[in-house]
């Protein structure tokens, strides 16, 4: 259980809401660090552009991203 409180959509502004949009779209639902980052809208469109340079990122064969992904999930619990 987190100790801050997960937002929800209908507390946030449309900033958020359309991050939550997106993270629902490609993961299938809105997920826990997303609803805490969600308090900070900065931080969290900064962890957004984060994401999103390191899927374009090409120095590394995309089998072997998804592979060094699946192992730091795996090896931290990680569900995703």
């Amino acid at each position: 259980m987190a100790r801050i409180r997960p937002l929800e959509a209908g507390e946030t502004g449309w900033f958020v809401r359309l991050v939550y949009w997106f993270t629902k779209r490609k993961l299938g639902r809105v997920v826990m660090p997303v609803k805490i980052t969600a308090h900070h809208p900065r931080l969290l469109r900064a962890y957004g552009e984060m994401e999103t340079g390191q899927a374009a990122a090409r120095s590394v064969e995309p089998a072997l991203k998804s592979l060094a992904e699946i192992k730091a999930a795996t090896m931290i619990g990680c569900p995703f």
